[in-house]
């Protein structure tokens, strides 16, 4: 039996940040994967046939990879800050809307001004946000810590434990934060439906609830949303989300990381360490991992990639046996291998529908003083007014489709044309992610049709053109249109009903006083430890749960 120091059950970008740590320190690693590529949800894909365009399928911003992690692992990862972070055009009048930009204050506050009608909620505005860049910047470095307790985060944040003395505005803001629905500190802080819905979408990113709901997820997917790189800012990764596991790839392989793909779990003690797995003599003769499959940094062959079967074997079954476990995929997916299962809970679900475009132009917007590159270079809001999330919450809450589906757009090329083929030029992508959609809203027949129907009429409601007049076609004469609904994700990513972070994400405090110190990946099994997006203070591209669970050996 082949035994290693660590075996890494999953190979997206947390399992491969593992993986790349733990060979750098001289262990014997194995990653296991089940997929025919790494990469997991941030990888690069070709969606749409004879068309050279290199989509980021499924994640596609990055905020919360702390440099730390690049530096360390020596990644070679571009990240471009985008100058506009919002435009929102006015759902009851679209020749009208809010274009914040980041390097024009007197402009931002212009805006404001045309649709709110005064400097009021400007000034709420940059005090709100002025005051969460300061929260940012002390939980964020925290992130890669042994975990705080609740009262030692606090004053942290508020500045208890400096010279300087309480913050009593960062305390406020922090209690109402972190102890009362997010709805009423948003109806605190700021007045107008519009300006309102802006700063709750942060909070329903992939989380279905309202935002009133007492069990605050909506207020913890809020809180990561905004404090990611100590700035809250959302950068566009340059060659797309497979450049960053691509990257990631490297880093593992080079550090003298062995991966095997298309292996699929089949038993694990973690008593001792024990995994089996078996492979498809097709997937076992298969060429390197691949990331989906466009990425080149990451289709270079390398010895230390799991070597071909036999042809002769219809599957290849293997035990292996290693010091340590670590689960970077959604542990509900291997839970039916383990006699006792993880104690992680699968009770919540995705809630978004993702879709993929190639325009051969961007559209024209209703609002004529808003040029299309500034609207869709930050995040389009579309339909997105506090009413109107509140609205769509209801309806989706019934299972059926909201009426006017909210909804956010970027566009990658407008920061970084690396994606696209040379013949394409002029062209654009566009990547929509729709709120408020749960799984139950697809169960009907013909329900995903009807969403991308009703979305995409929600979408066409602020253009002064139907988006459908703009998008390009393929080699078949189809659109270039994808959608991925949360069983899309579940089938292709094993995400526990199309769940992003794998399960409710969680406080990035110690859960009680026993668990202060520890790094939020330990598991009831002594020897298996959470690597993946389920652990504490993970979610989102982040590599933050790979870091963790290797600093709890590496430092241990």
């Amino acid at each position: 039996m082949e035994r290693f120091d660590d075996i890494i059950i999953g190979a997206g970008h947390n399992g491969l940040t593992a993986a790349a740590y733990l060979a750098r320190a001289g262990r014997r690693v194995l990653v296991l994967e089940r997929a025919d590529h790494v990469g997991g949800a941030t990888v690069s894909a070709t969606p749409f046939p004879g068309v050279p365009a290199h989509l980021s399928r499924y994640s596609y911003l990055v905020s919360l990879l702390p440099r730390e992690i690049i530096t360390d692992l020596d990644l070679d990862i571009s990240l471009i800050r985008r100058r506009y972070s919002s435009y929102t055009p006015m759902p009851t009048d679209p020749t009208r809307g809010l274009l914040v930009d980041n390097a024009d204050e007197s402009a931002t506050a212009e805006s404001f001004r045309r649709i709110t009608g005064d400097d009021t909620e400007f000034a709420s505005w940059q005090w709100f946000y002025g005051r969460m860049g300061e929260i940012a910047r002390r939980v964020f470095p925290t992130l890669i810590e042994p975990l705080r307790s609740r009262e030692e985060l606090r004053d942290l944040v508020a500045g208890a434990t400096r010279p300087a003395g309480l913050d009593t505005s960062l305390a406020e803001l922090w209690e109402m934060l972190t102890e009362r629905p997010l709805g009423e500190l948003i109806e605190r802080y700021f007045a107008d439906d519009v300006v309102r819905g802006v700063v709750a979408t942060d909070a329903l990113i992939g989380t279905f609830a309202d935002l009133h709901d007492a069990r605050l997820r909506q207020n913890i997917c809020f809180l990561y949303h905004l404090i990611g790189g100590g700035t809250g800012d959302w950068d566009v990764p340059v060659g797309g989300m497979g450049a960053v596991s691509g990257a990631l790839y490297e880093a593992a392989v080079a550090a003298g990381a062995r991966i095997v793909t298309g292996a699929r779990i089949t038993g694990i003690d973690p008593a001792d360490g024990t995994v089996e797995y078996a492979r498809s003599a097709q997937a076992a003769s298969s060429p390197s991992p691949l990331v989906e499959p466009a990425d080149p940094a990451a289709s270079r062959s390398s010895p230390l990639v799991e070597p071909a079967a036999s042809a002769a074997s219809s599957r290849v079954e293997t035990t292996l046996r290693a010091s340590m476990l670590y689960v970077a995929c959604a542990p509900q997916s291997i839970n039916d291998c383990l006699d006792v299962p993880l104690d992680v809970e699968s009770d919540t679900a995705g809630a978004q529908l993702k879709i993929n475009m190639l325009l051969n132009r961007l559209p024209a917007l209703r609002d004529g003083s808003v040029l299309p590159d500034a609207a869709f270079s930050g995040t389009f809001h579309i339909n997105e007014s506090y009413g109107q999330l509140h609205a769509a919450w209801q309806q989706a809450s019934i299972d059926k489709v909201p009426s006017v589906p909210p909804c956010e757009i970027y566009c990658h090329t407008l920061s970084d044309r690396s994606i696209l083929g040379p013949e394409l030029a002029g062209c654009h992508t566009l990547t929509l992610f729709g709120l408020q959609m749960p799984p139950a809203v697809f169960d009907a027949p013909s329900a995903t049709s009807r969403a991308v129907e009703a979305t995409l009429d929600s979408l066409n409601s602020v253009l002064a053109e139907p988006i459908q007049s703009v998008i390009c076609t393929d080699a078949h004469g189809n659109p270039c249109l994808e959608a991925k609904t949360p069983q899309d994700l579940e089938a292709a990513l094993g995400l526990p009903g199309g769940n992003i972070f794998h399960r409710s994400l969680q406080w990035p405090w110690a859960p009680d006083r026993d668990a202060v110190g520890q790094w939020g990946v330990e598991t009831r099994h002594p020897r298996m430890l959470l690597a993946g997006a389920a652990a504490r203070r993970g979610g989102g591209v982040s590599g933050i749960p790979g870091h963790n669970a290797a600093a709890l050996v590496l430092e241990g």
